[in-house]
């Protein structure tokens, strides 16, 4: 019998010559099919259509609004993906790019609205697609921001068996009057930092130069410090912090003693920080006023890091900055713990050249 089916003595399907290629049509169709069920839990009232057109539309209220400025940015995850091939472990980087994408639009303020992903693979997997989307979705469903469409491109000999890309594009709204754009940053202005879960999705090249090539751990191997293996340390979700800002944005006295942030992402401290400064200032960070994360003092002792190249390539265990008027430092960090978030004031604002220091 016919091991495809059909009637006995049927001949058998032809692959087609795309397909021997290496491009699978029939399954891309039969997955991004289901997408439409998935994706539901994200929908938003201003989605028109559904997934699957060749354009996502998004109608936006402009009667919620009276000067709508849409923000919009586009990230990936980086070489955090090998850890999550060599883990056999999808979803959680589909949560990392979302909550990356949505926390870069929050630093002036936004609203995320929409989000378009792109998936780039050398072979379709069903089980690995399948986990990829779960985390887009939750992600998205938990930052209240619509998934209306991407792409999936099987793109076999530029992809290694196995490897793929994830990146993202997103779109907020924020009233003009009430963009964070640091222009507000002054001398006495506090730092309160945002405690990370971990590397979030940046600096994992030179991380897995240390433990894999210099310290020679393997992603199985438990370590005391971590309190789990070092697979599942790495791959910890970047953190949302939209929850913090939207919580302070509702607030009047809150929204106007917010006057800075920053997402500490590739770069660290030294490259994110002096993003949203004013020419006149400078941001004074004091050493020892948070709590260095477990994985931060393991990588710095086996890969002999300067403190310096540390905090330039890591978020040290911040994952977001917030400058804010020094006597609202308390009222903010309160707002941080009710949901969830703990945090520290870990500096403060002087007078000098554009540039953040260490003391």
């Amino acid at each position: 019998m016919n091991s495809k089916g059909g009637s006995p003595g049927a001949k058998p399907i032809a692959q087609s010559p795309y397909a021997a290629a290496g491009v699978n049509i029939h399954l891309a169709d039969t997955l991004k099919a289901r997408l439409k069920g998935k994706t539901r839990r994200t929908r938003r009232p201003e989605v028109l259509g559904s997934i699957g057109g060749f354009g996502g539309l998004f109608a936006l209220d402009v009667k919620k609004h009276q000067q709508p400025v849409l923000v919009s940015s586009m990230d990936g995850v980086g070489t955090k993906l090998k850890i999550a091939v060599l883990m056999n472990k999808h979803g959680t980087v589909g949560q990392d790019l979302v909550n990356h994408c949505v926390n870069d639009i929050a630093s002036v303020g936004a609203e995320p609205l929409f989000l378009l992903d792109y998936i780039g693979l050398g072979k379709l997997t069903p089980r690995v697609f399948d986990q990829i989307i779960a985390g887009l979705v939750q992600a998205c469903a938990a930052a209240g921001c619509a998934l209306i469409g991407g792409e999936t491109a099987q793109l076999p000999g530029l992809y290694a068996a196995g490897d793929y890309d994830l990146v993202s594009t997103i779109v907020g709204v924020v009233e003009r009057d009430r963009i964070i754009d640091g222009s507000r940053i002054r001398s006495g202005d506090a730092i309160v930092g945002l405690a990370s879960t971990g590397l979030h999705t940046n600096g994992y090249s030179l991380a897995r130069q240390v433990l894999f090539a210099q310290m020679h751990v393997r992603l199985d191997d438990y370590d005391g410090t971590l309190g789990c293996r070092f697979g599942e340390e790495l791959l910890k979700v970047h953190r949302n912090y939209w929850p913090v800002i939207r919580t302070l944005l509702r607030s009047g006295a809150s929204r106007s003693a917010l006057h800075g942030v920053a997402h500490i992402t590739g770069g660290g401290f030294y490259d994110n920080i002096p993003r949203v400064l004013p020419r006149n200032c400078r941001a004074v960070i004091r050493s020892g006023s948070w709590d260095v994360l477990p994985i931060f003092r393991l990588l710095q002792r086996g890969g002999g890091i300067s403190d310096e190249e540390m905090h330039r390539v890591f978020n040290m265990g911040i994952g977001m900055v917030l400058v804010v008027d020094g006597r609202a430092a308390a009222r903010v960090r309160k707002v941080a713990a009710r949901v969830g978030i703990k945090s520290y004031v870990i500096g403060e604002i002087r007078s000098g050249k554009r540039e953040v220091i260490f003391e």
